[in-house]
């Protein structure tokens, strides 16, 4: 239950938390996170949401203009449909014919396996964060399809392409030895969607396992400096426990205790910067972008620090 994973802060605290997060969103986010703070936490309405992420809709039923920062330019992209699936997701909107479009548009940007690449080729070499390569023929990758595919099966979408693409995620799910902490996000996000709920729960079961023996999460955040980096990942650049069972219901909440859980959730809370905005652990690698996702940063934390009981206002 929510209330077990640790003390939640007093409402005066909290109140207070969410007065700073307010005002760094006024000051430094873009128009689609100012709109998503207002709809989440201040009873906003959820139209100026979708207006604001209409925006970033490409004619090609898909979605560009750097929706995730790491991706400049106007091409329509995986990441960016990912994080596009995520928003409708919490508006409860996530269907209709701009779902169906993209359908058809992630069909013509799919591998041979049916499945999403990390990027595309952009033609005109639009900037772009150097840990998203994009070749000439880009693999099919669990980083950027398990999250799709989770969302459109939570939302009951049925559509041609899901068939290969599900297939290619638990196959990639079920064979997993070797995984880095955000291929084991991706896995997670198809696993918190797919119908077979079943199968689901046993290839959780399997993945937590291989978390903690593998040390890809932070279990002690007091002695964070002793876990391991991942390959390329920028210093501190460590998963915790929330990072992974972003919401109680998730199929890795059953990876940690509650001690455990609350720990991390103890952490998430004091991360907020005196400015009000939580951090981005990833490398910098152009002002303009890590200005962008902080914001973003900022909204997901508040919106697991509630999703766990602890009250943002």
């Amino acid at each position: 239950m929510p209330g077990d994973e640790a003390s939640a802060p007093a409402p005066a605290a909290a109140t207070a938390s969410l007065a700073r997060a307010e005002q760094f969103i006024w000051l430094t986010a873009r128009v689609l996170e100012q709109r998503r703070f207002a709809y989440h936490f201040l009873g906003g309405d959820p139209d100026p949401v979708d207006t604001a992420l209409g925006s970033y809709l490409g004619e090609d039923g898909g979605y560009g203009h750097a929706l995730d920062p790491d991706l400049r330019g106007p091409l329509s992209q995986p990441l960016h449909t990912a994080h596009a699936l995520r928003i409708l997701d919490g508006l409860g909107r996530c269907s209709g014919r701009r779902v169906e479009r993209l359908c058809r548009h992630l069909t013509r940007i799919s591998t041979p396996e049916g499945a999403l690449p990390l990027a595309v080729p952009a033609p005109r070499g639009h900037p772009a964060a150097p840990w998203h390569p994009a070749g000439d023929d880009p693999p099919a990758e669990l980083v950027t399809t398990g999250p799709v595919v989770g969302v459109l099966h939570r939302n009951r979408i049925w559509d041609a392409w899901l068939f290969r693409a599900t297939e290619f995620c638990w196959q990639r799910v079920e064979s997993l030895r070797h995984p880095h902490p955000y291929e084991v996000q991706g896995a997670v996000a198809f696993l918190d969607g797919v119908p077979d709920r079943a199968r689901a729960a046993a290839a959780a079961d399997r993945l937590g396992r291989l978390v903690r023996e593998r040390r890809l999460v932070v279990l002690d955040p007091a002695r964070r400096e002793e876990y391991p980096l991942s390959p390329g990942y920028a210093p501190g650049e460590l998963l915790f426990p929330y990072d992974y069972a972003r919401r109680p219901e998730s199929a890795a909440r059953s990876w940690f205790t509650d001690e455990e859980m609350g720990r991390s959730l103890d952490f998430l809370a004091a991360e907020q910067q005196p400015d009000g905005g939580w951090p981005v652990r990833r490398r910098a690698w152009a002002p303009g972008s890590t200005l962008e996702r902080r914001p973003i940063a900022t909204i997901e934390a508040l919106l697991t620090l509630r999703a766990y009981g602890r009250p943002a206002g």
